[in-house]
């Protein structure tokens, strides 16, 4: 990626506070920190945030999970349970654009910090509120993670097969997609009080309404078709080919050759051209009721071609085709490496360290990883210090009181 113009990042001067912890509302400070905002990342004193220690260690004891999550954020500590802590929060939120919050529903309230009386002091904030439910209807009260979002906004009842219990997909999925609506709702809000002179606003999302969003049809093909959408493995029903193939190398690819003139270059690359014009394959329709058949006779072609054959053989005939990618497959790939999709950034303890990079990526005014997860407390001194005014005496007291 290239250096912003002028080095000024899309979000610089854009003050986040990020506030509760794991993944949905961190990974929403992510995203924003990563086009320049700063991300202000209040923490307990004492142990942090959970995922200071979530996720594989190396051997030294230092999680991989945190220098990803809290890149490009600053880290305060402050103890929000404490009247003192609250009004410390306070003054720090008056000097904000945007206050990211994953608490459960009611907590902020219970601490003096909801948004009516933030909203009193900064009428610009824009307070991003992550959480299960949601801020209203009757489940509002109940503790959610990811996962249950992920169930109650159904992903969870379309994944995997048919004969087995629903898996979950690997990744935090729900929460990652929480985040990035909250993200999306915190732009929205402070583009309308820019461009249209409002004030500022709550952004409220559920992770299982962040799940919902992304599930097509389902709701009216059950309401006006009386269908529920099931698990169906590896497969889109009555989409073909369309699936997994197993290469002679011990490995998968996937084809996708379903249109009409995608399975016409398809057929004449494994040499049978004559499928184009079979009727039992010559139409979507005819290829969707004959998918085991189809999918049969591709995979018997698979098996005696390594994956990397496969995928010369379908870039040359224009068959959208790819391998699965593990780990190891996307640090040692070309393609990665010519978007820059991999980024090492050195770690203070770790050192050379290797991380995703920015999505997505703007042409003029680029997001980019400046540093790793910070140290906890690190920037006390400069938040406290030189924004609020907190004296070097001041600080050390709070700190004494377990304030900071």
């Amino acid at each position: 990626m290239t250096e912003a113009q002028n080095g000024v990042r899309p979000l610089e001067g854009v003050r986040v506070v990020e506030m509760g912890s794991l993944l949905a509302g961190p990974f929403c400070g992510q995203l924003l920190a990563d086009f320049g905002a700063e991300v202000i990342k209040v923490e307990p004193p004492g142990k942090g945030d959970p995922m200071r220690v979530w996720g594989r260690h190396r051997k030294e004891g230092r999680t991989l999970w945190w220098p990803i999550i809290a890149r490009n954020k600053k880290s305060v500590t402050l103890n929000l349970r404490e009247e003192e802590g609250q009004e410390l929060a306070r003054r720090l939120i008056a000097e904000a654009d945007v206050v990211v919050e994953n608490f459960r529903p009611g907590t902020l309230e219970k601490w003096g910090l909801d948004y009516e009386k933030l909203s009193q002091i900064n009428p610009g904030l824009v307070m991003v509120r992550v959480s299960g439910y949601g801020q209203t209807g009757p489940y509002r009260e109940r503790a959610g993670f990811g996962s249950i979002g992920e169930a109650m906004g159904g992903i969870r009842h379309v994944t995997g097969f048919p004969d087995q219990a629903p898996p979950r997909t690997g990744v935090s999925l729900g929460d990652s997609l929480a985040a990035t609506f909250g993200a999306l709702g915190a732009l929205t809000a402070l583009y309308h009080r820019e461009a249209h002179g409002g004030k500022g606003q709550v952004v409220d999302v559920g992770i299982y309404e962040a799940v919902l969003a992304l599930m097509e049809s389902t709701i009216p093909e059950y309401v006006l078709a009386g269908n529920v959408r099931g698990r169906t493995g590896t497969v889109l029903p009555f989409v073909a080919p369309s699936n997994i193939y197993p290469a002679r190398d011990d490995d998968y690819v996937l084809i996708a050759g379903n249109a009409d003139t995608v399975f016409g270059r398809l057929a004449k690359a494994v040499g049978h051209p004559e499928w184009a014009e079979d009727e039992k394959y010559a139409t979507h329709h005819a290829r969707g009721e004959n998918m085991q058949e189809l999918d049969d006779m591709i995979s018997t072609w698979t098996k005696q071609r390594t994956v990397e054959d496969v995928l010369q053989t379908m870039a040359e005939a224009g068959v959208p085709a790819g391998k699965v990618f593990t780990a190891k497959d996307m640090v040692e790939d070309e393609h990665y490496a010519a978007r820059e999709n991999v980024v090492t950034v050195e770690d203070p303890e770790i050192g050379a360290f290797p991380m995703q990079n920015v999505v997505p990526r703007l042409s003029e005014t680029p997001g980019k990883v400046r540093w790793t997860g910070p140290a906890l407390g690190q920037h006390n001194d400069e938040v406290y210090g030189h924004l609020l005014g907190l004296s070097e005496d001041e600080r050390n007291d709070l700190r004494e009181r377990g304030t900071i």
